[in-house]
């Protein structure tokens, strides 16, 4: 059985030092359990506070994701930030997230590229795809998202544990709505269809593939108990210590199973 994931994605929240208590607070919360062995647990805080946060976890199971990279290895890009800085001080990297697509136009060519780098750097992509709501509405979600993951992956050498993917319906992100386990399940399975048509099955059936969107400690149980969601992409309820742990609890207990 593939292990769970339990991903938080801060976006732009927090200060170094807030960042840094939570990372400790979380980190204090894994390593005391000493009960997490199916699921992994990722924290993903601004480009400011990587390097604090990653000296709060040290010790702990907990990995240190970017939330962000540049396509190019280096050059004039001010502002941005590029694989191999990245590449010995965090683990994984968000790519593709709704946001990034949103407001700063990220196109699926541009993710591919970014995915690109990050993989000949060591960096774990956490590769996201999902629609608006006027695409889930039209009813042509299916091949919208499914063309958003193949034109990520094309070209890309994955072998099963060196990628992970996330679902995430835009309309479900920060707007209390969610989408129901059947339709995640509905997505993700069809996500893990494509991986095996483009890779083969066995690549298909380590791949992690998460659901984000909306997901809180009420609500995961639900998502894992669907055989082919394997956890979350979590935003706002990873900013609290109490939700996001009790997530991490649900995702264990639903690998135990």
């Amino acid at each position: 059985m593939r292990k769970a994931m339990i991903a938080g994605n801060w976006k732009m929240n927090t200060t170094v030092a807030e960042g840094s208590d939570l990372a400790i607070n979380l980190s204090g919360f894994v390593s005391s359990s000493g009960k997490f062995t199916k699921t992994l647990v990722v924290i993903c805080p601004p480009f400011t506070h990587l390097s604090e946060v990653v000296k709060s976890v040290v010790g702990s199971d907990i990995a240190v994701g970017a939330q962000n990279v540049w396509s190019e290895e280096k050059g004039a890009y001010t502002g941005e930030i590029s694989a191999k800085m990245l590449a010995g001080l965090v683990k994984y990297v968000i790519i593709g997230h709704s946001e990034r697509r949103q407001y700063f136009g990220e196109t699926n060519e541009l993710v591919n590229k970014k995915t690109t780098i990050a993989m000949a750097n060591g960096l774990l992509p956490i590769v996201c795809v999902g629609e608006l709501l006027d695409v889930r509405q039209g009813g042509d979600y299916l091949n919208f998202i499914l063309n958003q993951a193949r034109v990520a992956l094309t070209g890309q050498a994955i072998n099963g544990e060196n990628l992970v993917i996330a679902y995430e319906p835009v309309w479900a992100i920060g707007t209390g709505l969610a989408a129901s386990k059947e339709q995640a399940e509905e997505v993700i399975g069809a996500l893990r269809n494509l991986v095996n048509a483009m890779f083969g099955a066995e690549i298909a059936d380590k791949t992690l593939i998460l659901y984000g969107g909306s997901t809180t400690e009420e609500n995961i149980a639900e998502y894992m108990a669907m055989p082919d969601i394997d956890g979350a992409l979590v935003g706002g309820a990873s900013l609290k210590t109490e939700k996001f742990t009790k997530m991490i609890a649900e995702a264990e207990k639903s690998r135990a199973r």
